[in-house]
């Protein structure tokens, strides 16, 4: 029997690199995965997949009740979902900060209001994906850095808050990592980016996905930690 078989885990943002890596690991050992994505993916192998919205808090509570449904059980929550969009302050509109901030870590938040009883009753885990950003700050991203620094936040509190009913709570901080998301940066960042990083590479979504498998399967006395995973970035 796979160490996983029999749970369930909802994953946002199921279709991007990591997401889709999330997946990948998690369903190979048994992990029954439904993804939440914003968009119909163009390859939707390894989970099922409800078009939600996650700023939309009536359509996630519609989704997390028809996943009880069909499914029985939520053991795992991976806040996966995010966007960027990047100016320097004095350029960025409300707007932009908004929509960050709504999808970033009010959406994370709508997310594990709607499944935290389940969750709870299946002494389960939490992982928010943060990023090395909400630790460290970065210029033109005042709103992801905002938004991922909540998230950080967010994780400690619900981890002091629900640590003694045996739910785990923690975040994942990645630094560079090779997605659809990093391919989109010029080569002129991506050169700087690189030369900050001691290891001289680039992380790869699976990396991160056995982080994620790890803090399930074999963390079980790990709560309300960020642990960084950036080859070296941020020394």
């Amino acid at each position: 029997m796979k160490m996983l078989e029999g749970k369930v885990a909802i994953v946002t943002g199921a279709s991007g690199g990591i997401g889709r890596a999330i997946v990948k690991v998690l369903s190979e050992d048994g992990c029954a995965i439904v993804g939440f994505n914003f968009t119909p993916s163009f390859d939707a192998s390894g989970y099922t997949e409800y078009i939600v919205d996650v700023t939309d808090r009536s359509a996630v509570e519609n989704a997390v009740k028809s996943v009880l449904e069909n499914f029985g059980r939520i053991d795992f929550l991976i806040n996966n979902a995010g966007i960027t969009k990047d100016n320097l302050v004095y350029r960025m509109s409300y707007e932009d900060w908004d929509s960050v901030i709504n999808t970033n870590l009010t959406g994370a938040f709508n997310m594990i209001k709607a499944t935290i009883r389940e969750l709870v009753k299946n002494e389960g885990v939490i992982i928010n994906i943060s990023s090395v950003v909400g630790l460290e700050g970065n210029v033109g991203q005042v709103n992801y850095s905002a938004s991922k620094a909540g998230l950080i936040g967010l994780t400690k509190s619900l981890a002091k808050e629900f640590g003694k009913k045996n739910l785990r709570v923690n975040a994942i901080a990645p630094g560079f990592i090779e997605t659809p998301m990093t391919e989109r940066l010029s080569g002129e960042i991506k050169k700087v980016a690189l030369e900050k990083i001691s290891m001289r590479r680039f992380g790869k979504p699976e990396e991160v996905a056995k982080l994620v498998k790890f803090l399930i399967v074999d963390g079980t006395y790990i709560n309300g930690q960020v642990i960084v995973i950036d080859g070296g970035m941020e020394l």
